[in-house]
């Protein structure tokens, strides 16, 4: 008896440990796996031929991992790697990444499998930012252009339809999906309006769109402060449709609109997309509700390009917020350095689109371009670390803007919005509007 209550004891210690160590494996693997990539400059910023120390981390849990191999890619952003190679990482790995020697941005990508998922992390050097020069050229008929392009616009009614959207109001706010009309009868864009319920005049903020098909709800946390928002889509379409509408877009008819048209300046999909852009600005001023004098225009990605694009085309407005702006400086490709999404003339291409007609669209279109014209204050901001629209783009067309600026750099930031972007954007625009 004695002996098998021994086993049973045995036994239940095995089970117990077992369990244990299972739900320790458990949460061993559920816990955040991090590839850290930091620089020996804590603002990350580096003169000319100044070598940039890299320093690479994995951790598991918060806990340094050791011996793993790893792949490093060092180079120029966007650029075929300078140096590319495996290695172990024992421990902590400092690294010495070379230098630039001329203004841009170096960058260290460092990547480990572990049980058979890739993590990487990157961190990116910058170089004598404030001499980037652009390499997009302008057209001698830029302007006149698109103020023909405008004008002919115009010439058609905006013909405006309201809806109110009950569900979507709240009771300080009037929520409405608008249309208007655009460049062509009967061709419209669509938005969501919020608009203060309190009698008065109030400033106006057009938020214009990222890159995608998508809906959109409109801004109703702005619209409660004081501000009246128009939310737009530039495609269209109404942006109220059930979700798989968008979705077949963008897998169909929709499916790389970027490329669209792009070997004729007068049919490039992105025309009808920055005329009515100026045309939400027409918008907005024929509202009772609107205070013409404060008008301003806002967004990232895409919508940092239409952004910009569109306070340079429209006199009547005020400010601009734009944070890492797309289509900038396309050419960059053609210069041994990064060029602005959607990288029609990266070296990935092939050459595709390295024709005449091509160039010469693009030209039209670059975002750096219209910088030139700005006169307006403006707050702009990315992170060092985009890896859709490169800093070196960015700062192209920031560098060509000589209108009162401001320039918040959050320099870990990816292609995306942190929260200090987005606190800090906010805190600008209620304090140029209000």
């Amino acid at each position: 008896m004695l002996v098998i209550n021994c086993k049973m004891k045995k036994t239940t210690i095995f089970f117990s440990l077992l369990l244990c160590w299972t739900f320790c494996s458990a949460q061993l693997s559920a816990e955040a796996i991090s590839v850290s990539v930091t620089l020996d400059h804590a603002d990350w910023r580096y003169q000319t031929g100044q070598n940039a120390l890299f320093t690479i981390e994995v951790q598991r849990g918060g806990k340094s991992l050791k011996n793993l191999p790893a792949h490093l890619e060092i180079g120029p952003e966007k650029m075929q790697p300078a140096l590319s190679k495996d290695t172990l990482l024992k421990d902590r790995l400092i690294f010495n990444g070379g230098a630039l020697h001329q203004p841009g941005f170096l960058r260290c990508i460092a990547t480990v499998e572990i049980e058979g998922k890739k993590y990487r992390g990157l961190a990116t050097a910058a170089y004598a930012t404030d001499s980037i020069k652009p390499t997009a050229k302008q057209p001698k008929d830029f302007e006149t252009f698109w103020t023909d392009a405008i004008a002919s616009a115009r010439k058609i009614p905006l013909d405006a339809k309201l809806n109110l959207i009950k569900e979507g109001s709240g009771k300080d706010v009037n929520v409405y999906e608008v249309s208007f009309q655009n460049n062509r009868v009967n061709s419209r864009m669509y938005g969501i309006l919020c608009v203060p319920k309190k009698e008065g005049k109030y400033p106006a903020l057009l938020k214009v769109p990222g890159a995608g098909i998508r809906p959109y709800r409109g801004d109703t946390a702005l619209a409660e402060k004081g501000i009246v928002t128009l939310e737009i889509g530039v495609h269209g379409i109404p942006v109220t449709q059930p979700a798989e509408v968008y979705n077949s877009l963008a897998s169909g008819a929709l499916a790389d609109y970027p490329f669209i048209n792009l070997d004729n300046k007068d049919r490039y999909y992105y025309k009808r997309v920055y005329i009515g852009c100026v045309r939400a600005i027409d918008f907005l001023m024929s509202l009772p509700e609107v205070d013409t004098s404060k008008l301003a225009v806002y967004g990232g990605s895409q919508g940092g390009a239409l952004a910009i694009v569109t306070a340079a085309l429209h006199s009547r407005i005020q400010y601009v917020a734009a944070l890492y702006p797309a289509l900038s400086d396309l050419t960059g490709y053609l210069h041994g350095r990064a060029g602005g999404w959607p990288h029609m003339f990266a070296p990935a291409q092939k050459g595709a689109f390295e024709t005449t007609n091509v160039l010469t669209t693009a030209s039209y279109y670059d975002v750096v371009n219209f910088a030139r014209m700005i006169k307006i204050p403006g707050w702009y901001s990315w992170g060092f670390n985009d890896e859709i629209c490169p800093p070196t783009t960015a700062y192209a067309v920031y560098n060509s803007i000589t209108a009162p600026k401001e320039l918040f750099i959050t320099k870990e930031t990816g292609h995306w919005l942190s929260p200090m972007q987005d606190k800090e954007s906010i805190r600008w625009l209620l304090s140029v509007l209000k």
